[in-house]
C-alpha cells in the first residue's frame, strides 16, 4: 500500500513554507501527501503561496480545513490562528478518516502540537504524529524544557542537564511572564512533545552538532523524542505571477549587493525605518532593501514616500546602487543570484537556513521572538554577524551610524564571507549521498513505509 502522510502548517509564512518544503521532499520519495490548509488564511502571501504550490505539485492533495473564528482581545492575527486552529481540532478526525489510502503519519508544526492531546486519544484513527520544527535547534532545545521551568529574569544564564548552557538576556520577554497568553498556549503545545515520535527539524548537523547530539543523548532533563535534522530543507518549484528577478539587480556586479529583509511580519517604527535608509546610503554599498511596514500584508496601505519621507525616498530613487519593494518577493532567488554579497535579516529561521545553504554571510539584527537564539547559532556557526547591544525590536533607536558601520564590516570583512562560504559547503555535503540529512531523511522514509 502506498505511504501517505498528512500536514498541518499553522499561520505565517515562516509556518507556510517549512511545510510545503517537507511535503515536495516527502513526494519526491514517493509518498502520498495531503497539506490540511487552515482557511481562510491570515496574509494574502500564503494564499497566493498555496495556490501557486498545488499548481506546480498537481500531485500533493489540497484539503482545506475550515477552523472556527476566534474572537479574542489579543491583536496579532497570527497568534489568534494558532488558537483557532487548536481549538478547532475535533473537525479533524472526520478530515483524516475521509483520505485514501488511510494516513499513517500527521506532521503539525510546534503551534499547533496541542492537537495532538486530543487526536491521541481518537480510536478512529491509527497514526504516528510529528512535530515539524520551525526554528532553530537551540531554541526548541529551550522550549521543550518550557514546561518544568521557571524562569527568572534575575540571573545571567540558565544552565540544564547536557545542553548548552542559555544566555538569560536571550529569552524572549514574554517567556517570563507565566500568564502571557504566548507562553500559555506554548506551554500547552509543548505538553504534547511526549506523545508525538519524532522532532523533524530544518536544520544540519555540522550547524548546530552541540545541540543537536544533546537533543539526542538521552541526558537531557526530560524524556525527548528523537529529533531529526533534515536541513537546509529543498527548493521546490512553483507557479506565480510576478517572480522575475527586479531588472536591476540583475545588472549589478557580482557579490555586490546587500540584501535587506526583516521577514513577513516585522513591522518596524517610521523613525527606525529612516534610520535604516539613512545608514545604507550612508554606507555607500548597493543594497535591495523589501521594506514592510505592518504585519498583515492585506492592510498594507501606507506609501513609501510616507515611510520613509520625500528627500530620503528621492536620495535612493536618485542613486543608482539602491532600491527598495513593498510586494512579496522570492527570496530563495534573491539569495541565489550571484549579485548578492550579504544578507541584512531579521533571523528568522527560514532566512537563516536559505543563507546557509547558499553561503552568503549575514548581518544579524534579532528582533523578537526566536530570533536572538537564531542570531546566536549564526554568530557561532561563522555564517555572519550579530550586534547583539541593538536589543529587541524598539528597545532602542538604532542609530544610522551604527548600520553604516556593521553593513560595511559585513560586505566588506573577507574572513567572514570565507567562513560564510565553509558553511553552504557543508550545507551542500548534508544532501549528498550518505551525508547527515540525506540519511535521516531516508530513515523517516523507511520509519513511514513501515507503519502502512
Amino acid at each position: 500500500m502506498e505511504t501517505h502522510v498528512a500536514l498541518l502548517p499553522s499561520a505565517g509564512m515562516g509556518h507556510l513554507m517549512p511545510s510545503l518544503r517537507f511535503a515536495a521532499m516527502l513526494a519526491s520519495h514517493n509518498c502520498k501527501v495531503t497539506i490540511l490548509t487552515a482557511q481562510p488564511t491570515v496574509s494574502a502571501a500564503e494564499s497566493n503561496h498555496l495556490n501557486s504550490f498545488f499548481s506546480a505539485h498537481p500531485h500533493i492533495q489540497r484539503l482545506d480545513f475550515h477552523v472556527i473564528p476566534l474572537r479574542s482581545s489579543n491583536d496579532d492575527p497570527f497568534f489568534l490562528q494558532f488558537e483557532a486552529i487548536v481549538l478547532s481540532v475535533h473537525l479533524l478526525p472526520p478530515l483524516l478518516t475521509s483520505l485514501s489510502p488511510p494516513v499513517s503519519a500527521l506532521f503539525l508544526d510546534t503551534a499547533a502540537a496541542a492537537c495532538v492531546d486530543h487526536l491521541a486519544d481518537e480510536t478512529s484513527l491509527s497514526i504516528s504524529y510529528y512535530i515539524l520544527n520551525t526554528t532553530s535547534a537551540r531554541f526548541f532545545s529551550l522550549i521543550s524544557h518550557l514546561p518544568h521551568l521557571t524562569l527568572e529574569g534575575s540571573c545571567k544564564n540558565l544552565q540544564l542537564p547536557s545542553l548548552p548552557s542559555f544566555s538569560v538576556s536571550n529569552i524572549p520577554p514574554p517567556l517570563f511572564n507565566p500568564e502571557n497568553l504566548f507562553t500559555t498556549r506554548l506551554i500547552s503545545n509543548l505538553r504534547a512533545v511526549s506523545k508525538v515520535k519524532g522532532v523533524v527539524s530544518n536544520t544540519f548537523h555540522r550547524f548546530e552538532p552541540e545541540t543537536i547530539e544533546a537533543l539526542n543523548s538521552g541526558r537531557t532533563m526530560i524524556t525527548l523524542p528523537q529529533f531529526l535534522p533534515i536541513g537546509p530543507f529543498k527548493y521546490y518549484e512553483s507557479v506565480c505571477e510576478n517572480t522575475s528577478l527586479p531588472k536591476w539587480l540583475v545588472e549589478q556586479p557580482a557579490k555586490s549587493v546587500v540584501y535587506v529583509s526583516f521577514g513577513s511580519r516585522t513591522a518596524m517604527s517610521k523613525d527606525q525605518i529612516k534610520e535604516l535608509g539613512e545608514g545604507m546610503l550612508k554606507s555607500k554599498q548597493r543594497f535591495l532593501w523589501v521594506l514592510k511596514s505592518v504585519k498583515v500584508d492585506r492592510v498594507e496601505e501606507t506609501g513609501l514616500e510616507e515611510l520613509l519621507g520625500s528627500s530620503l525616498l528621492e536620495r535612493i530613487k536618485g542613486k543608482t546602487h539602491g532600491m527598495v519593494v513593498r510586494e512579496w518577493v522570492k527570496q530563495e532567488e534573491i539569495l541565489s543570484h550571484p549579485a548578492i554579497g550579504g544578507f541584512f535579516s531579521h533571523c528568522g529561521w527560514n532566512s537563516v537556513m536559505e543563507a546557509a545553504q547558499r553561503g552568503v554571510p549575514m548581518l544579524a539584527w534579532a528582533l523578537h521572538g526566536d530570533q536572538r537564539f537564531n542570531a546566536e547559532v549564526v554568530e557561532k556557526a561563522g555564517l555572519g554577524l550579530w550586534p547583539k547591544h541593538w536589543g529587541w525590536l524598539g528597545e532602542r533607536l538604532v542609530k544610522s551610524e551604527e548600520i553604516e558601520e556593521k553593513i560595511t564590516q559585513l560586505m566588506e570583512d573577507h574572513k567572514l564571507r570565507s567562513m560564510a562560504q565553509k558553511v553552504g559547503e557543508e550545507a551542500t555535503e548534508a544532501w549528498e549521498i550518505g551525508g547527515t540529512s540525506e540519511k535521516v531523511l531516508g530513515q523517516i522514509i523507511e520509519t513511514l513505509k513501515l507503519k502502512v
